[in-house]
């Protein structure tokens, strides 16, 4: 599973983000919702910092939104330099149009789109095919009251519904035990996982050495 990309979502301390840069990650995501537990909030010392620090060049940013508006979704995206824009919201074919058409006919800093959807057992799969054009991925989220951070899988095999032409990244409760089914797991579009809570110590702070192991296991180097 070498090619299997992996995204590390919620962190904000920049030592943490410093030590988990120097594993095998290909993503590192900052929760700007303001419900979540890990959102970085107002403190301008992490884009200063993340702007006076190279973090090596094959990892890109994502920034996570519910719902946000879009003008403060763009400052996000220049402030933070951020590469994809994680949309795991109620946000509407139109929302990622206008993104689009923004950075389409003016000059601020431009991110890719991951849509994330929350799949329960009566989820419709073709409800993913208007953001296709949009989109570079899509994320498969555990359905929850809320908008993720449940810390719960949902089942895998659902996925074979999913016949779209965008890759996804799966997400929702994988953890340190998840490495058996992951190898199990095929997908003609799954190109990798995001990972949160279950390899945390506190809210918004991961265990690398934990993180260094899962991926070790996964043939991750």
């Amino acid at each position: 599973m070498k090619g299997l990309k992996v995204k590390v979502c919620g962190l904000r301390a920049p030592e943490n983000i410093r030590e988990i840069a120097t594993l095998p990650v290909d993503m590192i995501g900052f929760i700007f919702h303001p419900g979540s537990p890990r959102a970085v909030g107002e403190d301008e010392r992490l884009p200063r910092w993340l702007e006076n620090t190279a973090l090596p060049g094959r990892i890109a940013r994502v920034g996570v939104f519910v719902n946000a508006e879009i003008e403060s979704l763009l400052n996000y995206v220049h402030d933070y330099a951020l590469d994809y824009i994680q949309l795991h919201g109620n946000e509407s074919v139109a929302y990622c149009a206008e993104l689009v058409n923004i950075w389409t006919y003016t000059g601020v800093r431009r991110a890719r789109i991951v849509k994330a959807f929350q799949v329960g057992t009566d989820f419709d799969f073709t409800s993913c095919s208007p953001f296709e054009r949009y989109c570079d991925y899509f994320l498969f989220d555990t359905q929850t009251p809320g908008f993720g951070g449940s810390g719960k899988a949902f089942d895998w095999e659902l996925l074979q519904g999913y016949r779209g032409n965008v890759p996804f990244l799966l997400s929702g409760g994988i953890g340190p035990g998840s490495v058996d089914a992951l190898k199990a797991f095929a997908h003609p579009r799954w190109v990798g996982v995001d990972l949160n809570s279950r390899f945390e110590t506190v809210p918004g702070v991961k265990d690398a050495s934990l993180l260094e192991a899962f991926l070790h296991a996964l043939g991750k180097e």
